[in-house]
């Protein structure tokens, strides 16, 4: 699988010769390889291919125009059931119990999230080292 497909190239192959769930294992294996290097994901969503399954059923739904689509997120929208940081010490044991509205959507429209992608701390400058 091309790796640098756009996401709309990738919703129309789910919805023909690719599986949801494969490719977000995929995904989420080049992120293991890569995050210890560059730093990339705070929080790896562990239930991501459970998730995709479930989405693999609702692939030819109208009302799911992302169906299967996998998703990463920045660290400071909250996510129910994945760990939220802001990149802060203060936040690093947080998991929400509700999802922001942008989450909600993503997950009405059928996207997969797979993981929360760093940021400077609580987002309040425009770059970072990744520490």
């Amino acid at each position: 699988m091309d790796f640098w497909m756009s996401a709309f190239e990738l919703v129309e192959r789910l919805k023909s010769d690719l599986k949801a769930s494969e490719v977000v294992e995929m995904y989420l294996e080049k992120i293991r390889e890569l995050n210890p290097k560059i730093n990339a994901f705070i929080t790896i969503n562990e239930n991501a291919v459970k998730e995709a399954k479930e989405v693999e059923k609702e692939l030819e739904r109208e009302d799911k125009p992302l169906a299967g689509l996998p998703i990463a997120v920045k660290d400071n929208v909250e996510t129910k059931g994945i760990r939220t940081t802001y990149a802060s010490k203060f936040y690093e044991d947080y998991v929400p119990q509700e999802d922001a509205v942008i989450i909600e959507r993503l997950k009405k429209a059928g996207a997969v999230i797979i993981g929360k992608t760093n940021l400077p701390e609580l987002g309040l400058i425009a770059y970072t080292d990744n520490p």
